[in-house]
């Protein structure tokens, strides 16, 4: 598994939203330039997991976002916070949707 998520970017609409497994994981929203915006995840709290955390942002798009990208993943809290450290290490920032509100604690992370 690659430390970064590498899979092709989904167009952010309510129709592919809806496709999605309703299950546990990750994902990452970036504008139309393939700039991220915004990690997030699926957790036990969400309804029908990723399709409907994405459908709902599909709605009301953060930060100009356009398109996405999951991973399913049942260890979605230590995945979210490591793609936010790899992010940090890659960039020197977190993506505009978390800088709002960072989550606490973050470690730092070198990868390769």
């Amino acid at each position: 598994m690659a430390i970064r998520l590498t899979k092709a970017w989904t167009a952010l609409t309510v129709e592919n939203a809806t496709a999605l497994p309703g299950q546990l994981g990750v994902y990452e929203l970036a504008d139309g330039d393939g700039q991220t915006v915004a990690f997030g995840f699926a957790g036990g709290r969400a309804l029908f997991g990723l399709r409907s955390e994405l459908t709902t942002l599909a709605e009301a798009p953060p930060h100009g976002a356009t398109q996405y990208r999951v991973e399913v993943n049942s260890q979605y809290q230590t995945r979210f916070r490591e793609l936010l450290m790899v992010y940090q290490a890659d960039h020197g920032e977190l993506p505009a949707v978390n800088a709002e509100k960072p989550p606490i604690g973050l470690g730092r992370l070198s990868p390769l």
